[in-house]
């Protein structure tokens, strides 16, 4: 593994990329699990030219990855270490706002 001063632009990359709060929202519902891009829509209540947009973001850094089943693409978190970002991120921030958007999406 490389050092983590060889890794800097990377990670600002990485940062720059969750740094925005839509990106992070979305990156949030994808950690309960796979959505379509009209879930993703109807959850940050947003047009599909703007949610197709941080998406491609999202892909570009290798955050999440697309699967299409016919004229529908789902979205899922790339791996586990995205996650584990997303949970340290919350728990350095002290909010339960993972908590708050699956109990969101377990009530429908």
């Amino acid at each position: 593994m490389r050092p983590l001063i060889e890794q800097t632009e990377a990670i600002a990359s990485l940062f720059k990329a969750m740094g925005h709060d839509g990106r992070l929202t979305i990156l949030c519902h994808l950690r309960s699990g796979e959505k379509n891009v009209s879930e993703l829509e109807a959850l940050l209540s947003s047009r599909q030219a703007i949610v197709s947009q941080q998406l491609a973001r999202l892909r570009m850094e290798g955050l999440v990855v697309a699967r299409r089943e016919g004229q529908t693409i789902h979205y899922r978190l790339a791996d586990a270490r995205v996650a584990a970002i997303l949970d340290l991120l919350a728990r350095h921030a002290r909010v339960g706002m993972l908590d708050a958007l699956d109990a969101k999406e377990s009530r429908g």
